[in-house]
């Protein structure tokens, strides 16, 4: 990170995909608990333990952070990193290649899950733009701490950051991601500049009846992971009308131990509470409420569920709803258990980041 006016960019996305693709195999070390390899990780070890240590020490700055849905999150971004993903993705951008000018991009971050605006970092990066970034107050260093990560590899890209401790200043281009309720402040304040501003989303389910136990034990990663906070989390489920609740129960037992962290358990009770003295018809199981519900978001500790008698009725439905989902998990759709592993192409709102970071040499606005 720096304050200085950064200085010209002289590497092409040949250099830029080599050097994020070797950050996440050192993401991949600290996913994985791993001690210091040495210096074949491209970091010495002070670097290493450095990075350590703001991993380990998110969950006292964020009590949601704890360390394994901090490492959780450094594997999924390992993932995102791997260089043949990265060189297929950035093959769909022939404009990468052509020279343009270098913009500032402002970018403001949500806080909700580990590392969760690193992608519009890693597109704004790629583009040989400058970012200007505003994290959440619960970011718990997480952010600062991969950006000095990225320096260890690449001084250059590492340089055209900002971390802003105030009001973000001048810029040429924002992404924001909030509220439904901050998205239209940032359509006020922003309304000038080209932009993208995100808006609250949720994840859903579609369950036929054929799925397998496997398949049903890995929903509950869709389910819990992030204890539900993020826009991936599967909130609702849609299951057949014969469907049997239990074998969702059964199989999502090995979470039962989430009821252990006391923000998740004062979720749970909380919403327990209220909704048996609205004497809601609900299920419990001593970690999760299950309720049915029309509605698509339902609170941390609880999902929302919806019979259904045909397919094409829940197809229709989600269709119209498409603005307010992130993601479907489910036979046709993003595989059970895979919904917090997003490809470096799937977009937050689906809104192509690189396509408008690209454009902005011919006035692109969004």
């Amino acid at each position: 990170m720096s304050n200085r006016t950064p200085a010209p960019r002289t590497s092409g996305p040949a250099t830029r995909i080599s050097a994020f693709a070797q950050l996440g195999r050192a993401l991949e070390l600290f996913a994985n608990r791993s001690a210091w390899p040495g210096h074949s990780s491209g970091l010495t070890e002070d670097e290493y333990n450095a990075f350590d240590t703001a991993l380990d020490h998110a969950r006292v700055r964020n009590g949601w952070f704890t360390e394994e849905q901090v490492r959780f999150a450094a594997r999924g971004l390992a993932r995102m990193l791997d260089q043949q993903a990265l060189e297929n993705w950035l093959a769909n951008y022939p404009g990468l290649d052509s020279a343009h000018a270098p913009r500032t991009i402002g970018i403001i971050m949500a806080g909700n899950i580990p590392f969760v605006g690193f992608h519009d970092l890693l597109c704004v990066l790629l583009c040989g733009h400058r970012a200007k970034v505003k994290v959440a107050s619960d970011d718990a260093g997480l952010t600062p701490a991969l950006i000095r990560l990225l320096a260890c590899f690449s001084p250059e890209m590492a340089d055209q950051v900002e971390v802003a401790d105030g009001r973000l200043g001048e810029v040429d281009a924002i992404i924001a991601t909030g509220s439904d309720n901050t998205a239209r402040y940032f359509e006020h304040y922003f309304g000038h500049l080209p932009r993208i501003i995100r808006k609250s989303r949720t994840s859903v389910a579609v369950l036929d009846g054929s799925e397998s136990e496997a398949e049903l034990a890995a929903l509950g990663e869709d389910v819990f992971r992030y204890f539900g906070l993020g826009c991936r989390n599967v909130g609702k489920v849609f299951i057949p009308q014969d469907f049997d609740l239990d074998r969702l129960f059964g199989a999502i037992f090995s979470w039962k131990e989430i009821i252990n962290h006391h923000k998740y358990a004062n979720n749970y009770d909380y919403h327990k509470a209220v909704w048996m003295l609205d004497r809601a018809p609900i299920v419990e199981n001593g970690f999760l409420i299950v309720k049915e519900d029309k509605a698509l978001n339902s609170p941390v500790a609880a999902l929302y569920y919806e019979r259904y008698a045909d397919a094409s009725t829940v197809e229709a439905r989600l269709r119209e709803e498409k603005e307010r989902l992130q993601c479907i998990v489910g036979h046709g759709h993003t595989p059970f258990g895979e919904a917090q592993y997003p490809g470096p192409g799937e977009y937050a709102d689906n809104v192509d980041t690189m396509k408008f970071l690209l454009e902005l040499d011919q006035g692109g606005n969004s």
